[in-house]
């Protein structure tokens, strides 16, 4: 476990200079070149290569942290150890691991150091149930104490998931912490209510080079789904465009690659990330004249990833799935966009019963993305949150878990499809 003072020396580390960032990589790609996860990453056109040379293919799905609590969910039903080797039983090898910038201003706030997870517990669920919950937890991970701060929580699931192969994706979920996503939650868009935008780059670069000590972690993404802010008139109409995102995007990027330069880079779309064409087919990001360009990411060109997300879950025709995966996100990896990038669809999902899993969409997906060597990451790992929408201990009908996180929720579904989809895009 990593001890609270060092994070007193994040925000220094974030202003390396240039030979610092450089010596550091030079560090980083020496210890991870010759083992596990073979880091750094790289793209090439729409590919990502460790360091052997060998095409990457995240097969996973989410692990969310960025609720109240603001640690990783589902702790106080099992241990960390248990959950990952429940991850790896069906040989996925990515988590996206959640989080909330607001983690990131309490600890500034607080003169740099973290607050426990006693604290967290009480302050998301109340003194009784809060007391509750930390006790389970403590009792499921006896490596902690009320006295751990939630960020050793992160490491030591990063940890873990290092120990089992499993590479880390770090995500910024959302600004407040609290259940994603609406128009109307105040974290829609750069500007909006929760939505600070220093204070998201600010955050962006405390957790990646906070995380240049996990050994698996590969890549970060910088926002999940912007949005129109609906019921947001001046923000929408002032800078809830293409043109906007894009800078916004450089903003972050440049702070992750000062921060942490090993690490690939998610841009990811609006419309809750439906769609992120314009960055890949040549047209200009309106209102203005810009074109997305590879120069305008000096440096890491070679680490930037498209994300999508897709909820298309009444479809009836997989033609039209893939049609409208291909033109909005998956056609970056062919030769026929203007600038290939590797695509992940790090959301789609279902709920998680006997039968819905054997309808189109699912069963398109088990097929597509394996079929175009397409990194995913289902939406969602947890059977339960500690709080979700104002109801504690949330049954989460759409998790792969149960509520008490320890079977399959639907196991026709991983033994009938998804063992086969996470076999198949690993496969070659």
């Amino acid at each position: 476990m990593k001890i609270v003072s060092m994070f007193l020396a994040l925000a220094s580390l974030t202003q390396a200079a240039p030979s610092h960032q450089n010596q550091y990589q030079n560090d980083l790609s020496n210890r991870q070149a010759g083992s596990w996860p073979f880091g750094p990453f790289v793209t090439s056109a729409g590919k990502i290569r460790d360091t052997t040379g060998k095409n990457i293919v995240y097969a996973g799905t989410n692990w969310p942290g960025h609720g109240e609590v603001m640690i990783p969910e589902g702790l106080q039903y099992q241990s960390i150890e248990y959950i990952v080797t429940k991850i790896k039983s069906i040989g996925m090898n990515a988590i996206r691991l959640t989080f909330a910038i607001e983690m990131i201003d309490q600890i500034y706030a607080n003169n740099g150091q973290d607050i426990t997870i006693q604290r967290a517990f009480t302050q998301a669920l109340g003194q009784a149930n809060g007391t509750k919950i930390l006790n389970q937890v403590l009792a499921k991970n006896p490596q902690f104490t009320a006295s751990t701060t939630r960020l050793q929580v992160f490491d030591a699931v990063a940890a873990e998931l290092a120990r089992q192969q499993i590479y880390v994706h770090l995500d910024n979920h959302i600004s407040k912490g609290m259940w994603c996503c609406s128009g109307t939650d105040g974290n829609t868009w750069w500007g909006d209510t929760y939505f600070n935008t220093a204070n998201w780059v600010r955050g962006l670069s405390y957790m990646a080079n906070h995380g240049r000590n996990w050994a698996g972690l590969v890549s970060i993404g910088l926002r999940n789904e912007p949005r129109e802010p609906t019921n947001n008139n001046a923000l929408r109409s002032s800078s809830y465009n293409w043109q906007s995102l894009y800078n916004f995007h450089k903003q972050g990027a440049s702070a992750i690659s000062k921060a942490n330069p090993a690490l690939l880079i998610f841009l990811s779309g609006i419309n809750y990330d439906t769609t992120v064409a314009p960055f890949f087919d040549g047209s200009t990001l309106s209102p203005g004249n810009t074109r997305f360009s590879l120069s305008d990411f000096p440096g890491y060109a070679n680490k930037l990833v498209l994300e999508v997300h897709n909820y298309e879950t009444g479809i009836n025709s997989c033609s039209s799935l893939q049609y409208n995966l291909f033109n909005k996100g998956f056609k970056a990896m062919t030769s026929e966009a203007k600038i290939q990038f590797p695509v992940l669809l790090t959301e789609f999902g279902f709920a998680m019963d006997a039968n819905t899993w054997r309808g189109t969409y699912a069963t398109c997906l088990a097929s597509y993305l394996p079929s175009q060597k397409a990194g995913w990451t289902i939406w969602v790992l947890a059977g339960s949150y500690y709080v979700r929408e104002g109801i504690q201990d949330y049954d989460e009908g759409w998790g792969l878990l149960t509520r008490d996180w320890r079977e399959w929720r639907s196991q026709g579904y991983v033994d009938g499809l998804f063992r086969g989809m996470v076999r198949n895009s690993l496969a070659g």
